[in-house]
Protein backbone atom coordinates (compact mmCIF):
# COMPACT_ATOMS: atom_id res chain seq x y z
CA UNK A 1 0.00 0.00 0.00
CA UNK A 2 1.79 3.25 -1.23
CA UNK A 3 0.18 6.46 0.29
CA UNK A 4 -0.12 9.53 -1.76
CA UNK A 5 0.53 12.94 -0.68
CA UNK A 6 -2.81 14.16 -0.60
CA UNK A 7 -4.27 11.31 1.71
CA UNK A 8 -1.14 12.22 3.66
CA UNK A 9 -1.80 15.63 4.27
CA UNK A 10 -5.50 14.92 4.51
CA UNK A 11 -4.77 12.15 7.33
CA UNK A 12 -2.26 14.55 8.82
CA UNK A 13 -4.51 17.64 9.27
CA UNK A 14 -6.92 15.45 10.84
CA UNK A 15 -4.85 13.74 13.27
CA UNK A 16 -3.91 17.61 14.26
CA UNK A 17 -7.12 18.46 14.47
CA UNK A 18 -7.64 15.21 16.75
CA UNK A 19 -4.80 16.06 19.01
CA UNK A 20 -5.90 19.80 19.86
CA UNK A 21 -9.59 18.62 20.44
CA UNK A 22 -8.28 15.55 22.98
CA UNK A 23 -6.33 18.63 24.71
CA UNK A 24 -10.48 19.35 25.88
CA UNK A 25 -11.27 15.49 26.24
CA UNK A 26 -11.12 16.30 30.55
CA UNK A 27 -13.63 19.14 29.66
CA UNK A 28 -15.91 17.36 28.35
CA UNK A 29 -16.45 14.01 26.24
CA UNK A 30 -18.98 15.33 23.89
CA UNK A 31 -16.73 18.07 22.98
CA UNK A 32 -13.71 15.02 21.66
CA UNK A 33 -16.10 12.56 20.94
CA UNK A 34 -17.82 14.19 17.96
CA UNK A 35 -14.25 15.57 16.58
CA UNK A 36 -12.32 12.66 16.61
CA UNK A 37 -15.40 10.57 15.05
CA UNK A 38 -16.19 13.34 12.44
CA UNK A 39 -12.14 12.82 11.79
CA UNK A 40 -12.45 9.58 11.17
CA UNK A 41 -15.18 9.65 8.81
CA UNK A 42 -13.82 12.20 7.05
CA UNK A 43 -10.85 10.74 6.53
CA UNK A 44 -12.44 7.82 4.88
CA UNK A 45 -14.25 9.83 2.81
CA UNK A 46 -11.17 12.40 1.34
CA UNK A 47 -8.11 9.70 2.02
CA UNK A 48 -10.01 6.37 1.81
CA UNK A 49 -10.30 2.89 4.11
CA UNK A 50 -6.57 3.03 4.89
CA UNK A 51 -6.29 6.87 6.21
CA UNK A 52 -9.38 6.14 7.97
CA UNK A 53 -7.56 3.14 9.97
CA UNK A 54 -4.79 4.80 10.27
CA UNK A 55 -6.73 7.37 12.53
CA UNK A 56 -8.81 4.42 14.34
CA UNK A 57 -5.44 3.15 15.98
CA UNK A 58 -3.89 6.62 16.22
CA UNK A 59 -6.44 8.62 18.33
CA UNK A 60 -7.06 6.20 21.26
CA UNK A 61 -2.89 6.42 21.63
CA UNK A 62 -3.29 10.29 21.47
CA UNK A 63 -5.46 10.64 23.30
CA UNK A 64 -4.39 8.45 26.33
CA UNK A 65 -0.77 10.36 26.03
CA UNK A 66 -2.43 13.59 26.49
CA UNK A 67 -5.06 13.05 28.81
CA UNK A 68 -3.71 9.94 30.97
CA UNK A 69 -6.76 8.49 31.78
CA UNK A 70 -6.55 6.17 35.14
CA UNK A 71 -8.95 3.54 33.78
CA UNK A 72 -6.97 2.77 30.20
CA UNK A 73 -3.65 2.68 32.05
CA UNK A 74 -5.84 0.20 34.72
CA UNK A 75 -7.05 -1.67 31.46
CA UNK A 76 -4.80 -1.64 28.93
CA UNK A 77 -6.84 -4.53 27.19
CA UNK A 78 -9.10 -1.21 25.93
CA UNK A 79 -6.82 0.05 23.64
CA UNK A 80 -7.22 -2.32 21.25
CA UNK A 81 -11.26 -2.86 21.72
CA UNK A 82 -11.87 1.35 20.92
CA UNK A 83 -9.15 0.76 17.99
CA UNK A 84 -11.59 -2.00 16.76
CA UNK A 85 -14.82 0.09 17.63
CA UNK A 86 -13.03 3.26 15.32
CA UNK A 87 -12.42 1.10 12.71
CA UNK A 88 -16.02 -0.55 12.85
CA UNK A 89 -17.08 2.69 11.93
CA UNK A 90 -14.64 3.77 9.47
CA UNK A 91 -15.04 0.21 7.41
CA UNK A 92 -19.09 0.74 7.49
CA UNK A 93 -18.65 4.10 6.06
CA UNK A 94 -16.52 2.92 3.01
CA UNK A 95 -18.15 -0.56 2.43
CA UNK A 96 -21.67 1.19 3.05
CA UNK A 97 -21.81 4.84 1.43
CA UNK A 98 -21.92 3.85 -2.30
CA UNK A 99 -24.91 1.28 -1.32
CA UNK A 100 -27.84 3.45 -0.57
CA UNK A 101 -27.90 6.17 -3.39
CA UNK A 102 -26.58 9.44 -3.54
CA UNK A 103 -28.08 11.97 -0.86
CA UNK A 104 -28.58 8.68 1.96
CA UNK A 105 -25.28 6.82 1.65
CA UNK A 106 -23.19 8.93 3.87
CA UNK A 107 -25.75 9.49 6.12
CA UNK A 108 -26.93 5.92 6.32
CA UNK A 109 -23.36 4.54 6.32
CA UNK A 110 -22.72 6.82 9.43
CA UNK A 111 -25.62 5.70 11.28
CA UNK A 112 -25.10 2.09 10.94
CA UNK A 113 -21.10 2.62 11.70
CA UNK A 114 -22.25 4.43 14.87
CA UNK A 115 -24.88 1.93 15.94
CA UNK A 116 -22.26 -1.32 15.42
CA UNK A 117 -19.53 0.84 16.74
CA UNK A 118 -20.94 1.43 20.20
CA UNK A 119 -23.05 -2.25 20.55
CA UNK A 120 -19.28 -3.77 19.58
CA UNK A 121 -17.87 -1.43 22.76
CA UNK A 122 -21.21 -1.91 24.70
CA UNK A 123 -20.93 -5.73 24.69
CA UNK A 124 -16.93 -6.08 24.60
CA UNK A 125 -16.13 -2.88 27.06
CA UNK A 126 -18.68 -2.13 29.01
CA UNK A 127 -20.32 -5.84 29.43
CA UNK A 128 -16.79 -7.37 29.67
CA UNK A 129 -14.15 -6.17 30.12
CA UNK A 130 -15.07 -3.17 32.83
CA UNK A 131 -16.81 -5.63 35.05
CA UNK A 132 -13.92 -8.48 35.28
CA UNK A 133 -10.83 -6.20 34.85
CA UNK A 134 -11.76 -2.60 36.70
CA UNK A 135 -9.72 -2.27 39.84
CA UNK A 136 -11.36 -2.88 42.98
CA UNK A 137 -10.64 0.69 44.10
CA UNK A 138 -12.23 2.38 40.54
CA UNK A 139 -15.78 -0.14 40.74
CA UNK A 140 -17.66 2.84 42.63
CA UNK A 141 -17.55 4.55 38.62
CA UNK A 142 -18.17 1.38 37.23
CA UNK A 143 -21.81 2.65 36.03
CA UNK A 144 -20.30 6.21 34.27
CA UNK A 145 -17.64 3.88 32.66
CA UNK A 146 -20.33 1.64 30.89
CA UNK A 147 -22.40 4.57 30.06
CA UNK A 148 -19.14 6.33 28.54
CA UNK A 149 -18.37 3.22 26.50
CA UNK A 150 -21.95 2.21 25.14
CA UNK A 151 -24.62 4.57 24.67
CA UNK A 152 -21.99 7.85 24.75
CA UNK A 153 -20.03 6.38 21.89
CA UNK A 154 -23.16 6.33 19.91
CA UNK A 155 -23.98 9.36 21.03
CA UNK A 156 -20.51 11.01 19.78
CA UNK A 157 -20.54 9.14 16.70
CA UNK A 158 -23.59 10.42 15.74
CA UNK A 159 -23.17 14.06 16.48
CA UNK A 160 -19.26 13.63 14.50
CA UNK A 161 -21.37 11.77 11.64
CA UNK A 162 -23.20 15.18 11.44
CA UNK A 163 -20.07 17.54 11.44
CA UNK A 164 -18.89 15.08 9.23
CA UNK A 165 -21.91 15.76 6.65
CA UNK A 166 -21.84 19.18 6.88
CA UNK A 167 -18.63 19.75 6.53
CA UNK A 168 -18.81 17.42 3.38
CA UNK A 169 -21.63 19.28 2.13
CA UNK A 170 -19.53 22.36 2.82
CA UNK A 171 -16.68 21.58 0.56
CA UNK A 172 -19.16 20.99 -2.17
CA UNK A 173 -18.07 17.23 -2.58
CA UNK A 174 -20.88 15.29 -4.47
CA UNK A 175 -20.14 12.17 -1.86
CA UNK A 176 -20.89 8.98 -4.45
CA UNK A 177 -19.25 10.17 -7.19
CA UNK A 178 -15.42 10.34 -5.87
Amino acid sequence: MKLKTKQLTVTSILLAICIVSQLFKNLNVFITGPIINAALTLATVYAGLACGVILSVITPVTSFIITGSPVMAAIPAMFPCIMIGNIVLVVAVALLRDKFGKKAGLPVSIVIGSVVKALFMGIVIALIILPTMLPPKMLPMLKVLQLQFSVTQLITALIGGVYAIIICASLHKDLLNQ
